[in-house]
């Protein structure tokens, strides 16, 4: 089965779907409506400058169920010290920026190229994507983002400037889902990092089933994402 190349009037394929592989289409735009009609899908846009906007559902994918958190023992002495500041949505256009710009260990360039910083922006704008924010001294040094809908949250990114900063941010967010009755935390693909906090992979076809289950529960309480300090 070929890949489709998307244009702006074309629906996503089915992902659920057994001939469908994982590179879903090419092409399109990053428009607010098309990113909601994606996640929605349990598809996701990743891609570099080099590439068109390319649409990806892996199989098998990664998520973190909140109840099945693990914080490892050092993690939980760390964060007893409370050396780190704890904030919701209090700077989430600077986390996605910070998470474009910081460099990672063993990785060269970034896939938050600036038409994707600007696309998530304003689906933050819009009450779609949240953040969880870490800070030292006022200095924001860690956070994670990602996309709410109904009572799935897709995480896309985090970073850190100070060590476990985006780990408290993580331990921190995942808090926030089970308190609010959100279903899973999306990680997209596996990482020993996430394994090790205690996600799971699943077939991509129970993941499309826990997706239709959380959409269909409906929204998170109005306070779920509002402005303030955890910690």
């Amino acid at each position: 089965m070929g890949i489709p190349f998307h244009n702006a009037y074309a629906d996503f394929p089915d992902p659920a779907l057994d001939e469908v592989g994982e590179l879903l289409a090419i092409g399109g735009d990053l428009e607010p409506q098309r990113l909601l009609a994606a996640y929605a899908k349990g598809i996701f846009p990743w891609y570099d400058e080099t590439s068109p906007i390319l649409w990806w559902s892996p199989d098998p994918r990664l998520i973190l169920i909140p109840s099945k958190l693990h914080i490892p023992r050092r993690l939980s002495r760390f964060m007893a010290q409370k050396r780190l500041a704890i904030t919701v949505n209090m700077s989430c256009p600077q986390v996605i920026q910070s998470c474009a710009r910081v460099p990672r260990r063993g990785v060269k360039g970034t896939w938050l190229v600036p038409e994707m910083i600007e696309a998530y922006a304003q689906l933050h704008e819009l009450g779609y994507v949240h953040s969880v924010e870490t800070w030292q001294d006022g200095k924001l040094v860690g956070g994670i983002y990602g996309v709410c809908l109904g009572r799935a949250f897709f995480g896309e990114s985090m970073f850190h400037l100070v060590s476990n900063a985006s780990k408290v941010a993580l331990v921190h967010l995942v808090s926030v889902l089970q308190t609010h009755g959100i279903h899973f935390m999306d990680c997209q693909q596996s990482t020993k990092h996430l394994l090790s906090l205690g996600a799971g992979e699943v077939p991509r076809r129970e993941f499309l089933r826990r997706l239709h289950l959380a959409l269909e529960a409906g929204p998170v309480p109005a306070d779920t994402w509002r402005v303030r300090r955890l910690l």
